[in-house]
């Protein structure tokens, strides 16, 4: 149904067999067998990843969801399986497969099948609303979209309004047949459990390049449509090496998957490092403090990821003294900054290193580590730049700046993505000069760290001065410890160009006044960076993995000061 492919035609070698070359077949023929011999050598492929410690620890636990549990060989088998039953239907290299689908083992399956194949992967944010999902099928040429039945209701809409969708893989363990019925034949619905069961269990092997997409990666609409960020099997599998070596991971390595796998930091700062070494991966649908304290007691769990509003979420949950942490080695952050004080109390009630995972889809996505040793060294910073990254600091001219000085943190490694999607010129601009650039302004000090100060387009520009936000925001939490939440915006001002504005979200059962946040923000911040007016508020916009929407909150706000002076 997805319509032949390269790599779909291409040569196939029995698993472990020596083919000979034919007497009269043609040169052309040899030449081909020889390319695909040689790729399947020498190449670097996410799918081999799983193919590798399949062979070398078949026994290993490699993923628990729910009740379902699967050692290496079994996951292998089963991507083996769906990836040739999706060969025969026509998938391949040039095919582009689309995934809503949460955090899985089904996700697992169709990431690393997809990869073996050469076909790239779209996974969905689960987030979206119908326009958004509709326009990223129709963008990134989908062929074909696997989806959970349960979110058909809400997805129905975009799957029957992008015509080129040729198929609907629905993963369903009860009754999927009544979910297709009456569907019609466009696009075509099919049962991922029905095309799992048919599929072939020898390894699919065919021919793919290097820097071949693995996936496109979709980034935050929220000031515009989503930019798709093609990645590499290249990009991906040094970038997943690059963590195994910077946090210390091996076969031991417990890790629990509650951030969406959609999101590269998930996917590739944790699940495919973490399948390299054999390590096991444990799915959650979504956080619950009180089901991850006791999957970590149950599990004897090694490694959690997740927001700083989750740590807050857990250091307050009645069961934390009672549950036996001990088995904790490391808690890794990101998204947003840790207040100090949140981050010594959960250093000492969680009992295990901290750390924070700086860098963007781009990048597939980690570039600099705050790392453990320097979690009360350097408060507030974002880290070290870890092996195969190389970072620096830019000005608007594109000359690299020396230690101390601010400007535009740039990058260079093979972790960088190939480019944006059917959109070169702003891949031309995010390369310009043989640098990637970020579009995240900070500096790096005397001692090599790097200092995030914010996004260039969240810089506020008030009476002629640029204040960074994260500063601001930095300066409230640790000025007020009731404050939950804070983010601080420029909203149009009549005479200060922009007013600095901070929305404030007090800790449960805490009460806060504009003046009082006002008051202690006084007494850290300089005066033109203290904000014009502070809005009390239940809850901020987040998106689904966390990170708080200030495009939204700045529509929203935009009429704030009309008709206002010069106060």
């Amino acid at each position: 149904m997805a319509g032949q492919s390269s790599a779909s035609s291409s040569l196939r070698v029995s698993d472990g067999a020596v083919a000979t070359e034919k007497e009269g077949s043609s040169h052309a023929e040899a030449s081909n067998r020889l390319s695909l011999w040689t790729n399947l050598v020498q190449r670097v492929n996410v799918g081999d990843s799983l193919t590798r410690t399949a062979w070398r620890m078949p026994e290993a636990l490699a993923v628990v969801d729910g009740d379902r549990r699967f050692s290496y060989a079994e996951l292998n088998c089963s991507v083996n399986r769906l990836a040739n039953s999706l060969a025969e239907r026509g998938y391949g290299s040039s095919s582009v497969l689309a995934m809503a689908v949460g955090n899985t083992v089904e996700f697992v399956m169709v990431y690393y099948a997809c990869a073996k194949l050469g076909v790239v992967t779209v996974p969905l944010n689960l987030g979206w609303k119908s326009p958004e999902v509709a326009y990223v099928l129709d963008h990134s040429r989908a062929d074909g979209i696997v989806i959970e039945a349960a979110l058909l209701g809400s997805l129905q809409e975009a799957i029957s309004s992008v015509e080129g969708l040729k198929e609907v893989i629905v993963i369903d363990g009860d009754g999927t047949e009544s979910h297709l019925s009456g569907k019609g034949n466009h696009p075509y619905w099919l049962s991922f459990e029905q095309l799992l069961e048919a599929g072939d269990e020898r390894e699919p092997l065919f021919l793919v390049e290097d820097r071949h997409p693995m996936s496109y990666l979709y980034t935050s609409g929220t000031t515009s449509a989503p930019k798709g960020v093609v990645s590499s099997h290249l990009a991906v599998y040094m970038e997943s090496l690059s963590a195994v070596v910077e946090s210390g991971l091996d076969h031991t390595v417990r890790n629990v998957v509650m951030m969406p796998l959609f999101h590269t930091a998930q996917l590739n700062g944790f699940l495919t490092p973490v399948v390299i070494v054999g390590g096991s991966s444990f799915m959650m649908r979504g956080f619950d403090a009180g089901q991850l304290l006791e999957l970590i007691e149950r599990e004897r769990i090694t490694h959690i990821f997740g927001l700083p509003m989750m740590y807050r979420a857990l250091l307050a949950h009645p069961d934390l003294p009672h549950r036996d942490l001990s088995s904790l080695q490391r808690a890794t952050y990101a998204m947003a900054p840790m207040p100090d004080e949140d981050l010594r109390k959960a250093i000492e009630m969680l009992g295990c290193d901290f750390a924070l995972g700086f860098g963007q889809t781009e990048m597939n996505p980690i570039t600099t580590i705050f790392r453990p040793e320097d979690q009360l060294r350097y408060p507030g910073s974002v880290g070290t730049q870890i092996v195969n990254v190389q970072t620096a600091i830019m000005d608007d001219s594109g000359n690299l700046l020396p230690p101390g000085k601010t400007g535009e943190i740039v990058y260079r490694g093979p972790h960088a993505m190939e480019g944006y999607l059917r959109d070169d010129k702003a891949t031309e601009e995010a390369f310009a000069g043989g640098w990637f650039h970020s579009g995240d302004v900070g500096h790096i000090d005397e001692n090599g760290v790097l200092w995030f100060e914010d996004r260039k387009k969240d810089v506020i520009k008030t009476g002629g001065e640029n204040v960074a936000s994260i500063e601001v925001e930095k300066a409230i939490y640790d000025a007020e410890p009731r404050i939950g939440e804070v983010a601080v915006i420029g909203v149009p001002h009549p005479h200060w160009g922009e007013a600095i504005t901070a929305v404030v979200v007090p800790k449960p059962g805490e009460q806060l006044s504009e003046e009082e946040v006002l008051t202690s923000a006084r007494q850290r911040l300089a005066g033109f960076k203290v904000p014009k007016k502070v809005i009390l508020r239940s809850g901020l916009p987040h998106t689904s993995t966390g990170k708080i929407q200030k495009a939204t909150l700045r529509k929203e706000l935009k009429s704030l000061y009309e008709g206002e002076g010069t106060d």
